[in-house]
C-alpha cells in the first residue's frame, strides 16, 4: 500500500533535516507503528505521507501512484486522525461530521452510527466547545472513518483518553484491520504498540533504527527461562530453562505439591528492546 525510499524532510530555515533518509513499506491490511520519543520525526513522517508537508526528498508511492502525482482525490482514499483535535467548536458533534462528510465524492457512513461507535451518540447535539479533551479525541477519530478509507493515519490515537475509552479505541482499530484496512499509527506508548501493531519501526533523531514485529523483537531479546513464584505469599521462586521444562523433576514437584502464585516467561519488554536498539528512552 505504501512504499517509502530514502525520505528526507527539512523544515524551512532549519539547519538540519528532521527526517533523515528513512525507507520502509506498509503492506495492505497491516497495522504499522512508528514508535519513538517526542521530536523523533514520527509526526513529520506522517504529515509528509498525508501531503500536509511537501518539498520532501526521496520517493513515496501510495496505492501504486507516486505521492507527488496525487491531487485532492488522494483524500478520498485516506483518513487522518490528528494528535490534537481540530473541530468547528461552535458546531455540534453531528454538525461537524455532516459538514466534513460533504467534502467527499464517495458515499459516507452514517454520522450517528459513528458517534455511537465511540459512545458519543447522546452528545450528538452538543456543541464541541463543551466537549472534554477525550470526547474531542473520539470525535476526531470517527471523523477519519467517515468515508470508509482504505488507509488510516492515526497520530497518537489514545492520547488524552481514559483507560476505558483507550481500550475501546484500540478494539475499533483492530476491527478495522480485520476488515482489511491499512493503518499507520504513531505512538510513544509501548503498550499500545504491542497490542496493535503487526510491525513497529523504531525512530530516533529522524532515523529508523529497526523494523520488526513486536513479538519477534521481544522473543529475540528475552531469556528462554520460566519463573515460578509459589508458596503462601509467592516469596519462593523457581527459575528454570524453558527448553526441557516438561522433564524437570523440580518443576513437576512444585506444580504437584506447592501453591502456585504466578508463572512468567522471561521475555523482554518492548521498552527494553527499544532502549537496547536505539540507546534512547521514550519520555
Amino acid at each position: 500500500m505504501i512504499q517509502v525510499e530514502n525520505l528526507v524532510y527539512t523544515y524551512p530555515r532549519a539547519e538540519h533535516p528532521t527526517v533523515k533518509g528513512i525507507s520502509f513499506h506498509v503492506d495492505a491490511g497491516e497495522i504499522f507503528g512508528f514508535l519513538g520519543p517526542s521530536g523523533a520525526g514520527k509526526s513529520t513522517t506522517l504529515n509528509v505521507l498525508i501531503r500536509l508537508l511537501k518539498g520532501f526528498d526521496g520517493e513515496i508511492v501510495v496505492l501504486d501512484r507516486n505521492l507527488r502525482e496525487w491531487q485532492d482525490e488522494y483524500y478520498e482514499h485516506i483518513g487522518v486522525g490528528f494528535e490534537l483535535p481540530n473541530h468547528y467548536r461552535k458546531l455540534t458533534a453531528l454538525e461537524n461530521l455532516q459538514f466534513f462528510a460533504s467534502f467527499y465524492d464517495r458515499k459516507t457512513r452514517d454520522p450517528m452510527s459513528l458517534l455511537a461507535l465511540v459512545g458519543l451518540q447522546e452528545h450528538a447535539g452538543k456543541k464541541v466547545e463543551d466537549f472534554s479533551k477525550g470526547m474531542k479525541m473520539r470525535l476526531n477519530f470517527v471523523r477519519a472513518l467517515l468515508h470508509d478509507p482504505e488507509i488510516l493515519f492515526l497520530d497518537e490515537p489514545t492520547s488524552g483518553l481514559d483507560p476505558v475509552n483507550a481500550r475501546a479505541m484500540k478494539d475499533i482499530i483492530l476491527d478495522l484491520k480485520r476488515r482489511g484496512k491499512t493503518v499507520i499509527v504513531t505512538t510513544h506508548n509501548m503498550h499500545d504498540a504491542e497490542e496493535l501493531c503487526d510491525r513497529v519501526a523504531f525512530i530516533v533523531g529522524g532515523e529508523l533504527k529497526l523494523i520488526e514485529a513486536p513479538k519477534t523483537l521481544k522473543l529475540q531479546a528475552g531469556q528462554r527461562t520460566v519463573k515460578v513464584e509459589y508458596g503462601p505469599d509467592g516469596s519462593a521462586v523457581l527459575e528454570l530453562p524453558l527448553d526441557g521444562l516438561a522433564d524437570s523433576a523440580e518443576f513437576l514437584r512444585v506444580l504437584r505439591e506447592e501453591r502456585i502464585q504466578a508463572i512468567h516467561s522471561q521475555e523482554a519488554t518492548l521498552e527494553k528492546v527499544f532502549v537496547e536498539a536505539t540507546g534512547a528512552r521514550i519520555e
